[in-house]
């Protein structure tokens, strides 16, 4: 008969594989590694997650890293963008290959007359001279293909072509319009040859379990997680939730009691923790979730307090003075304000070193 973890067992577990019970003193190659890649669609939630986690982070420490090339900022996970180390990208972009040529499919009518056979080869050469924006990339490529759409050529680019995205000495590690250039330039070498997904589940799993084959699906995007988990199963130990779902896990991977406190965090946009399952209430109720994203598909930033998203968070900065507007899903008791407004004074310094003021306050709507 299998154990079973309820809701708060598995966010306890997962808060301390994810640096949320205590900031680490850590190295960010090392966070970066042991978080298994961080969702960077925009370049600033990086930074405010590892500040989040790491004990005397600054924003130095991540650009040193993108700068020494042993973090890179590149298409992986569910065909988004992620900050994942060198190594990780060299060994498990291949991994990746499946879903993005899957996503490919989104492209309809607009791929009407794209050979990739030849547009790959042509891609890898123009971005080989030197790193260019996808701007300068769609528009050589279209010299090249005048019959095909342009945004299609820069999208199947995107997906076929290992590329990582050049950092820069911007404020937060990129420019507006980014340049890219091949993985195997910027990296010395390219991609393994093999998937390696069995190493993927379990890099997974040390990162976000105990987890289902479902959420190992939802984070990676590819449909092959429960064979390779059954492949993994010998090894791992197996659990069941509250609803009946088997749960895989590394044997001696930290499953703290639920009893531990989980201190006052606050989580910035597209946060990985917040995507990384099909079942999500480890982190966030169901009834919350719905909220959690825009219209246009953006990931609001939450809070974290006794470990769970109670609210979302947004910043302002005007005249020098920052400030931190708390937008609770309910009511929170006194003893949560408190410790929420000393951690999120504690933010606006870090994103605002040069604020007069810092202001914490609760939303009225």
């Amino acid at each position: 008969m299998k154990d079973t973890l309820n809701v708060r067992a598995l966010n306890r577990a997962t808060l301390a594989r994810q640096l949320l019970l205590a900031r680490e003193p850590i190295p960010v190659t090392e966070a970066v590694g042991r978080l298994f890649g961080m969702q960077a669609q925009e370049p600033k939630p990086p930074f405010l997650g590892l500040w989040t986690r790491l004990e005397g982070f600054q924003a130095s420490d991540l650009k040193a890293a993108l700068h020494d090339r042993s973090v890179v900022r590149a298409t992986m996970m569910r065909a988004t963008l992620h900050l994942t180390t060198g190594a990780d990208y060299t060994a498990f972009r291949t991994a990746m290959q499946p879903m993005l040529d899957g996503a490919l499919r989104v492209l309809g009518d607009r791929a009407e007359g794209m050979d990739l056979q030849r547009v790959v080869p042509a891609a890898r050469a123009l971005l080989g001279q030197e790193p260019r924006t996808f701007n300068e990339v769609r528009a050589l490529l279209q010299e090249q293909f005048p019959d095909v759409n342009d945004r299609a050529l820069g999208y199947a680019v995107r997906l076929c072509v290992p590329l990582v995205m050049v950092p820069t000495q911007d404020r937060w590690g990129f420019s507006r319009t980014s340049r890219f250039a091949p993985a195997d330039d910027w990296l010395g070498t390219g991609p393994a040859d093999g998937p390696a997904l069995d190493e993927l589940m379990l890099r997974y799993l040390a990162a976000y379990g105990p987890a289902s084959a479902a959420d190992a699906q939802t984070w990676s995007g590819l449909s092959t997680t429960a064979e390779a988990l059954d492949r993994l199963r010998p090894g791992l130990r197996v659990f069941g939730d509250d609803r009946g779902k088997e749960l895989f896990d590394l044997p001696d991977a930290p499953r703290p009691g639920e009893d531990v406190q989980a201190p006052a965090r606050f989580l910035p946009e597209f946060d990985s923790l917040v995507l990384a399952h099909a079942d999500r209430r480890r982190v966030i109720a169901d009834t919350h979730r719905p909220l959690l994203t825009t219209k246009n598909l953006r990931v609001r930033a939450v809070f974290l307090w006794d470990g769970f998203a109670h609210g979302i968070w947004e910043t302002e900065y005007k005249r020098k003075v920052a400030t931190l507007r708390l937008r609770p899903f309910g009511p929170l008791p006194q003893a949560a304000l408190d410790e929420l407004t000393r951690e999120g004074e504690s933010l606006l310094r870090f994103m605002e070193p040069d604020a007069k003021e810092t202001v914490v306050t609760v939303a009225d709507d």
